[in-house]
């Protein structure tokens, strides 16, 4: 299996389509996880993303925010390559993982994907059992052994603050499981495979307040081992649980910043405005 990416040249200046400002103070000092670079991305005809250019920084939590169809999540997709999955689609500009080019032709798209992980918006767990679930992920890369695929199991549900609840049961049903326990079983189902990244459409969307809180304390805990970029539509969850935040609109990156600076004293009117709930 070929995993070697092609290694990123010298950095040149960003450019940015009709001339929209982007903010992009960095914390510092700043480890570049993945960096995208003059990113468009088109479905068919239509353009989705123009020209994004950010860093998002390891072991932290980025948030991006922005109205609905404004490009969040598929930006979120280009990431590990899962816009792939749809018919006409295609993409000018980079997105480099570590420095090396995830859209290099030689790229192994599965090893990609098991380096970065994704949790989606509805909870989906497969019909197997909860055990099955997680170790579905490391039997597909080759793990063999039950010794060896019951620790994973193990390691990824108290990563996932899930095993206290589960481990009575782990062969049973995963469908029998909450709302926000077949959410957290997910994100297990992710760190099974022990990715580097860990990308979150919109995670807590559909729970309850208690389970969106569970999930929420969950992305803190994952941030000490984990880079993390997440979707979200609450700019309160943002706030609460991102170091950066990117604002987006209508497919341009308006604004990144450090969190409490972007929601305390944005640059851009628009931010502004979008925060303060002018427009939505």
């Amino acid at each position: 299996m070929t995993t070697e990416l092609k290694a990123m040249p010298e950095p040149t200046q960003h450019r940015l389509s009709r001339d929209v400002k982007v903010c992009t103070r960095d914390l510092d000092p700043v480890v570049a996880k993945i960096e995208a670079r003059n990113l468009s991305f088109f479905y068919g005809a239509n353009q989705a993303l123009f020209d994004v250019s950010l860093t998002v920084q390891e072991r932290a939590v980025t948030a991006l925010i922005g109205p609905s169809g404004c490009g969040k999540s598929t930006f979120l997709r280009t990431l590990n390559r899962m816009n792939d999955l749809i018919e006409d689609t295609r993409h000018t500009g980079q997105v480099w993982l570590e420095g090396n080019d995830v859209f290099a032709r030689e790229v192994d798209v599965v090893a990609l994907r098991m380096r970065v992980g994704m949790v989606f918006q509805k909870s989906n767990p497969f019909p197997k059992s909860i055990f099955e679930n997680v170790s579905y992920g490391p039997k597909v890369a080759g793990t063999r052994g039950k010794k060896k695929l019951a620790g994973i199991v193990e390691r990824s549900l108290k990563r996932a603050a899930l095993w206290d609840e589960v481990k009575d049961r782990l062969h049973e049903s995963a469908l029998a499981l909450s709302g926000g326990q077949q959410q957290r079983l997910c994100i297990a189902r992710a760190l099974a495979t022990d990715p580097e990244v860990l990308l979150m459409d919109e995670p807590a969307s559909a729970l309850d307040p208690a389970s969106t809180a569970k999930i929420e304390d969950l992305v803190f805990e994952l941030k000490q081992n984990y880079t993390i970029v997440i979707v979200t539509h609450n700019m309160q969850q943002a706030a609460r649980i991102s170091d950066r935040t990117a604002f987006f609109y209508e497919g341009r990156l308006i604004e990144m910043d450090d969190t409490k600076q972007l929601f305390t004293k944005p640059r851009e009117k628009q931010t502004e405005d979008y925060i303060t709930g002018r427009f939505g």
